[in-house]
């Protein structure tokens, strides 16, 4: 097993003295590293002021009592859209549960629908936490992908590009559990790459993430306390012309603690051209390596054909 020191620790916070202000040198220089994490690895962790320990708290805790409903009341969340709704030991990830909320950047009504629909009665902390810890990580993310236009030193109207890349956010809550009958380490989500734009990760403390090292060895990735791991999507990659890096990633459960994961998928629309940047691409050193797809074909051939490995390679690779 490798060590999860390989991962890039990318520190976003004033505390520490840094100062991210568009255009300013720290802007540039984290711009930069934002960059060569995502080629070099295809994720990050992320330390941030943003996010308490007492809003991680509030959260968890709320994640808790609502795996712990009963089930026909969960089983009232459901949506048509794909990895949407409640969905309870599915072949990817058959030792969990999870809601996936959708949203996107003009409404911001949808957590509290959520919250109405399992507490008729209300649940005022639970819901102001995830609202919140919502609306940070969309800045996060809106803010990475910024970075990612200037560590490319691209013309500013890319930001235009990038702002389709994160223009609708999936917000995924997730019990991972041990299975009884299970000592060992278990497979609790399949090894797989994620078909969006960025990936925020936060647990409550409870390791189970695991990346594929370039020497073919999982690594165990600790995330710190109020803190993040950001990983690079499909989508992103495919826009990037492939020099970043999806990284494969998996979940294990490992003893009898529950794992509780919050996730922020940034995605773009179905209607969305993924496409790379022509200053991205270079005949001699960086030739054109995928064709230009809508996002919502992908979701479905994906959907429909449940690659896991090197689908975005079967599916766009030119």
């Amino acid at each position: 097993m490798e060590n999860e020191s390989e991962i890039p620790i990318l520190d976003f916070r004033r505390s520490s003295g840094v100062t991210l202000e568009k255009g300013s040198e720290g802007w540039k220089e984290m711009s930069k590293k934002v960059r060569e994490a995502f080629e070099s690895r295809g994720c990050f962790l992320l330390k941030c002021d943003e996010i308490s320990k007492e809003l991680c708290g509030q959260l968890f805790t709320g994640m808790k009592s609502l795996f712990d409903l009963p089930e026909d009341t969960k089983e009232k969340f459901v949506s048509p859209k794909l990895y949407r709704g409640y969905i309870n030991k599915s072949y990817a990830i058959p030792n969990s549960q999870s809601f996936g909320i959708d949203s996107d950047l003009d409404h911001d009504t949808t957590h509290q629908d959520f919250i109405n629909l399992m507490w008729p009665q209300g649940n005022p902390i639970f819901s102001e936490a995830l609202s919140s810890m919502y609306s940070k990580t969309r800045e996060l993310s809106s803010l990475i992908l910024k970075m990612v236009v200037e560590g490319f030193d691209l013309p500013q109207h890319y930001n235009l590009d990038v702002e389709e890349l994160g223009s609708t956010n999936d917000t995924r809550l997730t019990r991972y559990q041990h299975p009884e009958e299970k000592k060992d380490t278990e497979i609790a989500f399949v090894p797989h790459t994620d078909m969006g734009t960025i990936t925020f990760i936060c647990e409550n403390e409870v390791q189970g993430l695991q990346v594929l090292s370039k020497t073919g060895n999982w690594v165990d990735v600790n995330i710190p306390p109020n803190g993040f791991v950001v990983i690079c999507g499909d989508a992103l990659k495919a826009w990037s012309n492939g020099r970043f890096q999806a990284i494969m990633h998996r979940v294990v459960t490992r003893g009898d603690k529950e794992r509780f994961v919050y996730v922020l998928f940034t995605i773009p629309k179905d209607s969305a051209v993924i496409k790379a940047p022509s200053e991205l691409v270079d005949e001699e050193n960086y030739p054109l390596r995928y064709r230009s797809f809508k996002y919502g074909d992908y979701v479905h051939y994906q959907y429909s054909t449940r690659t896991q490995k090197e689908r975005l390679e079967s599916y766009a690779e030119i």
